[in-house]
């Protein structure tokens, strides 16, 4: 099955964020990007937020800009809301939402907090360092009573996960900036990471 057509995957969770998603999905990929996160969020007028990046990261706000205006397009033609809302469109930032299984596997290494539908073993908010996937299962170390052990977690089991702001995080995605020459090294100066108040 490919990816686009993927239908237990975090990037859309209602109903209607999915039948959105199957909608934009298809626009968005056909132009190199890939659609990350999309949320359909009430409140007096209602926000489509879309979350978005080209494969291996790097999207540009004229990015953002060309995905805008090509969903747009694509929703002015089959629309399944009726009523009025503002689309966002957006990148995933440094500490990114994890919506793929592949994701898992992308930034194995890296430590991100991982929350399951029901609870496992008496808890369902894991935190620890990603390593990787196996099969349809999700690793990632954690402390147990004080030793790392690394548990497998099914895919299908997941309501949330995204990757913890840490100094190594900060710096791989310098690296990787530099290596595109897409960065401005004053971004970061004043960004902050405490990670010892971050919850279990």
């Amino acid at each position: 099955m490919s990816e686009s057509a993927e239908p237990n995957d975090l990037v859309a969770r209602t109903a209607i964020d999915r039948r959105l998603a199957a909608i934009v999905r298809p626009a968005v990929e056909a132009e190199g990007f890939e659609l990350v996160r999309l949320r359909l969020m009430a409140g007096k007028t209602r926000t489509l937020q879309i979350m978005a990046d080209r494969a291996g990261g790097g999207i540009e706000i004229d990015d953002l800009g060309t995905i805008t205006t090509m969903v747009s397009a694509v929703l002015d033609v089959d629309d399944p809301l009726e009523d009025a809302y503002v689309l966002e469109v957006s990148s995933p930032g440094i500490d990114r939402p994890l919506t793929r299984l592949k994701d898992f596997e992308d930034w194995s290494g890296y430590e991100a907090r991982i929350e399951t539908e029901e609870l496992i073993d008496g808890r369902r908010r894991f935190k620890g360092a990603l390593q990787g996937v196996e099969g349809n299962e999700v690793l990632i170390e954690i402390e147990d009573h004080g030793t790392p052990v690394t548990i497998g977690l099914q895919f299908d089991w997941l309501s949330d996960a995204k990757l913890i702001l840490t100094d190594e995080l900060i710096a791989e995605t310098l690296r990787s900036r530099k290596s595109t020459g897409d960065v401005n090294e004053s971004d970061f100066d004043d960004i902050e990471t405490d990670t010892a108040s971050e919850e279990e």
